[in-house]
Parts: structure tokens; C-alpha cells; sequence
């Protein structure tokens, strides 16, 4: 009898729990969000009681999950144009298309190394044997990397040294790691202990313009809307800027 009495406290207690727990917001997120993410995620939650679960990874690959029906609510990529693109297949809700930042390449160079790089042209030397990019088959960032080569003549060239992360976040690791002599990464994560890193050129590559929008499915997309305009906010924009972004308004 006091075994089950106590069993029925702890359901009660639990059901009070969830009675009271703040709504759920599931956040896909492209990589070079990471860092400045971890900050921002818990400032919402305090300000709203919501609970966000965040995923962090590739923006090709999310756009691809969103589209078969992965369970987000709310999309914030690296590069416009896989919104767009969901917008014109009716996966995200056109009217939330927000402009949130523009991204910044670097390029990182591993402290073992022990001469930094200042110049893309730097890569072809003998000291160089790896170089790492976000995968530009579905990374924005991998596919400014690219640009950035092919502007300077060095894509043919530096090919054969080229490692291929996932999405920024694993490239950058690459170079931390010592895997890769150098990279091309977003100033949004260069700011690690491993690395030193300049900035690229922006005119080298297309802008990357990131946007976000709430998926079509999701059950709260209200909730979806108001963690884009905190996101734009004055709590998330100087946290924001810390992280290298530039934002709508100063672009």
C-alpha cells in the first residue's frame, strides 16, 4: 500500500511537471550558429519559458531533412537560397522569411603550423599538407570556400589537399585537431585556442545572406516566429555581432 502511495506521489508530481513546463521549439540551425546559439537559446528560454532543443549542423542537409518531414519548427540556414527554395516547395511559411546575418570566412590557420596565414595563396606551400572546408556539395560555407579558391586560381591546385567536413563547425575541428594544416571556416567559430586566423576577402565569394524561417508543419509557429525576432532583438544582436556576424541594418 505505501509503495504504490508512493508511486501515485510521483506520477501526480510528474504530471504537475508537465503541466507547467514551458512549450517545446525544436531549432534547426546551420553550423557556424554554434557558438553564438549557446548563448542566445537560454536568454529566450528565461524570457519565455519555452523549452528549445537546438540542432546544429549542415544547411543542405537540414533543408533536405525539412523537406522529407523532419519534426522542426523553425529554420535558420547559412544561405538564402535553401529558403527559398523551401518556400517554393511550400515547406516553410514565406510570410516568416527573415534576414537574421551575414556570414565572414577566414582563413584558419593550426598554431602548429607556427607561421600564420594571411593570404590564400599561402596554401600551396610545401608546410601546407591538408585543408579543410565545410563540404561545398551542401555547406554554404564550404561553397564560399570554393569561390574564394576559384577567384584566386588556386581550386585546381589546391584539390589534392582538400578535407572535407560535414559542415563548418567540422572543419574548423579538422584544423584544431591538427588533421588539416589550415582551413577555410566561418569567423563566427574562428575564435578557438588552436587557431589563428585573417579575414578573406568578401567580394572573393557571394554574400552569404542567412535567413530563417518557421516550417510549415510545425504545431507552434508562432513560438517559431518569436525566436527569429529575438534572434533580430536587442538581447541576441550584440551577442550576435561578438561572434563576427553582420546583421540587417549594418549591411
Amino acid at each position: 500500500m505505501r509503495r504504490a502511495f508512493v508511486s501515485l506521489a510521483v506520477l501526480v508530481l510528474l504530471a504537475t511537471h508537465a503541466a507547467h513546463a514551458g512549450p517545446k521549439l525544436t531549432v534547426f540551425a546551420a553550423a557556424d550558429l554554434a557558438f553564438a546559439f549557446k548563448e542566445i537559446v537560454p536568454l529566450f528560454e528565461r524570457a519565455t519559458g519555452a523549452r528549445v532543443t537546438l540542432g546544429v549542423g549542415s544547411t543542405g542537409n537540414f533543408a533536405h531533412q525539412i523537406a522529407a518531414g523532419a519534426p522542426a519548427d523553425v529554420f535558420f540556414a547559412a544561405n538564402e537560397t535553401f529558403v527559398d527554395d523551401l518556400v517554393a516547395r511550400g515547406h516553410v511559411v514565406a510570410e516568416t522569411r527573415t534576414l537574421y546575418a551575414r556570414g565572414r570566412i577566414v582563413l584558419a590557420t593550426g598554431r602548429r603550423v607556427g607561421t600564420k596565414l594571411t593570404d590564400l595563396r599561402q596554401l600551396t606551400g610545401p608546410d601546407i599538407r591538408k585543408i579543410a572546408i565545410a563540404n561545398p556539395q551542401h555547406a554554404p560555407y564550404g561553397k564560399a570556400a570554393e569561390q574564394a579558391l576559384r577567384a584566386v586560381g588556386l581550386w585546381d591546385t589546391l584539390t589534392p589537399k582538400l578535407v572535407y567536413g560535414e559542415n563548418v563547425r567540422h572543419a574548423l575541428q579538422f584544423v584544431q585537431s591538427g588533421a588539416a594544416d589550415a582551413g577555410i571556416v566561418a569567423l563566427s567559430v574562428a575564435n578557438v585556442a588552436e587557431i589563428v586566423w585573417t579575414p578573406i576577402e568578401p567580394s572573393l565569394h557571394q554574400p552569404l545572406n542567412q535567413v530563417a524561417a518557421v516550417v510549415r508543419r510545425s504545431a507552434v509557429p508562432q513560438l517559431g516566429m518569436a525566436f527569429i525576432r529575438f534572434v533580430n532583438g536587442p538581447d541576441a544582436r550584440p551577442i550576435m555581432k561578438r561572434f563576427g556576424f553582420l546583421l540587417p541594418g549594418d549591411f
